[in-house]
C-alpha cells in the first residue's frame, strides 16, 4: 500500500517481450510519479496467445531492464486491473499508445475500468516517434526469422530471446538473466 502522499501508478501489460518502447513509457512514467508498479499479466491472460516467456521470466527481464529506476517495482497481475491498482494505493493506470487503433481498444477498457472503480484514472502516454512502430508481436516475428533485435529490445532481452531459440534456459540461478 502506498503512503498517503505518494503518487503511485500501475503500468500493466504482457511484456512478451519487453521492448524499448515499453521502457520509454516506464521511464517517462517514473519521472511523473513517485512510484510505478509494472503489473505483468499472467501466462493465461489471453488464451489466443502462446507466450514466448513465462510470467516469472518476463518479470525477471523487466527487473533487469528497469534496474536503473529505483522507483519502479514489478509484480504479477492478479484479478481485475482496477482492483489490483486500488489495492496498491494507486489511482492511475498508465497506458502507452502507438496509433489511433490502440486508442479505440484502450478507450473501451478505460471506460469499463472507470465504471468499476471511478477513483482510478487512465493516463495515456504517446509512444515516442522512434518507438511508435515497435510491438512485442513484431519483435517476436523479427526474432523468429533471424533478424537483428538491436534497438528494438534491451540487450538482456535480445540475449534471452537468443537463448530461447537455442533451447537454453532464460533465467539462471538467482532469477536474473
Amino acid at each position: 500500500m502506498a503512503a498517503p502522499d505518494q503518487r503511485v501508478a500501475v503500468y500493466p501489460g504482457s511484456f512478451d517481450p519487453v521492448t524499448v518502447g515499453h521502457l520509454d513509457i516506464v521511464e517517462r512514467g517514473a519521472a511523473l510519479f513517485d512510484r510505478i508498479i509494472i503489473a505483468v499479466a499472467p501466462d493465461s491472460s489471453n488464451p489466443d496467445k502462446r507466450p514466448l516467456f513465462t510470467t516469472e521470466e518476463r518479470m525477471g527481464l523487466l527487473r533487469g531492464a528497469c534496474a536503473h529506476l529505483p522507483n519502479v517495482s514489478i509484480e504479477p497481475l492478479q484479478g481485475l486491473l482496477v482492483d489490483f491498482t486500488a489495492a496498491r494505493g494507486a489511482r492511475v493506470i498508465i497506458k502507452g499508445l502507438r496509433a489511433v487503433s490502440d486508442f479505440e481498444y484502450e478507450l473501451a477498457m478505460a471506460l469499463m475500468n472507470r465504471r468499476l472503480r471511478p477513483e482510478v484514472d487512465t493516463l495515456y502516454l504517446m509512444a515516442s516517434a522512434e518507438h511508435s512502430f515497435i510491438s512485442s508481436s513484431l519483435v517476436r516475428e523479427v526474432a523468429r526469422l533471424g533478424g537483428s533485435l538491436a534497438g528494438l529490445v534491451p540487450p538482456l532481452v535480445a540475449q534471452a530471446m537468443a537463448s530461447r531459440r537455442e533451447g537454453e534456459p532464460v533465467l539462471r540461478g538467482s532469477g536474473t538473466v
